[in-house]
């Protein structure tokens, strides 16, 4: 058995907000020597499209802060989601934070496993071609073979 440390990680999110977390604990893992693997299942596998346009909403998401006070309606105004994206990608970039891209970059680059969940695939009716390469597709006991050993195992 190795002694190497391993993280395994249930991403489910498929929003900006959503996606940085996998992305920056797996990529932090690696660095500092972990084996990391990530199952993108459900909404989670927008984040592996090769084309990523991932959106980010006020809605629902009471914490988020916003430059003015908003009522739940305006959020829901068409255009709004947009809106917040931009605003969300440009706080980050003025503050040096590392795009999604980037990031799921940086986790390649650090062998960071990446595993889409079949089941989920074929529920959406999605096309793999669509996915980056290097992508695996596995059921939920390709995630618990390796999550069984894992030393840490997050739901994000």
């Amino acid at each position: 058995m190795s002694d190497q440390k391993k993280l395994a990680i249930i991403a489910t999110k498929g929003t900006l907000d959503w996606a940085y977390p996998p992305f920056i604990l797996a990529s932090t893992a690696a660095a500092l020597g972990y084996e990391v693997q990530i199952f993108w299942t459900f909404y989670g596998l927008q984040c592996m499209k090769k084309d990523l346009n991932l959106q980010v909403t006020s809605l629902g998401n009471p914490g988020m802060p916003m430059p003015m006070p908003m009522p739940v309606l305006l959020q829901a105004l068409p255009g709004m989601q947009k809106m917040m994206t931009v605003m969300m990608k440009q706080k980050m970039k003025s503050k040096g934070v590392a795009s999604v891209e980037e990031l799921r970059e940086l986790c390649i680059e650090a062998e960071v496993k990446m595993v889409a969940c079949q089941m989920t695939v074929d529920l959406f009716d999605m096309n793999p071609a669509d996915f980056i390469d290097g992508l695996e597709f596995g059921g939920a006991a390709t995630f618990f073979e390796f999550a069984g050993d894992a030393d840490i195992v997050l739901y994000i």
